[in-house]
């Protein structure tokens, strides 16, 4: 079976919607990325990989109800789908695997 490939970003992406489940919205998305990766984070990049995601059958995603403010717009709420996590999962499982075969010599640096 064919590895399902996730880019860092999407990766993030990813992840951020598992973290805020009932309230992953583009926006609490944006944020939650930036407040934890200490990097800007734009919303329209999170929008696409949203959107990417979503094609690619990692997210689904649904109107939620209209904010209280009048007015107020609905927001689009994603989700992680069975395809997302077996991506995540298949990503940490690559991610470890790989470091585990990191000999620890590697990180004992000597002072020059």
């Amino acid at each position: 079976m064919e590895r399902l490939h996730l880019g860092e970003f999407e990766e993030l992406v990813l992840l951020t919607v598992g973290v805020l489940y009932e309230e992953a919205y583009a926006v609490a998305i944006t944020k939650e990325i930036a407040e934890q990766s200490k990097r800007s984070v734009n919303v329209s990049a999170v929008h696409k990989s949203l959107y990417r995601l979503e094609e690619k059958g990692m997210l689904k995603s649904a109107l939620g109800e209209a904010e209280s403010k009048r007015g107020g717009k609905r927001k689009r709420i994603f989700s992680i789908t069975p395809i997302g996590k077996k991506a995540l999962d298949e990503s940490l499982e690559l991610r470890n695997k790989l470091r585990s075969r990191i000999p620890e010599v590697v990180f004992k640096w000597q002072m020059v």
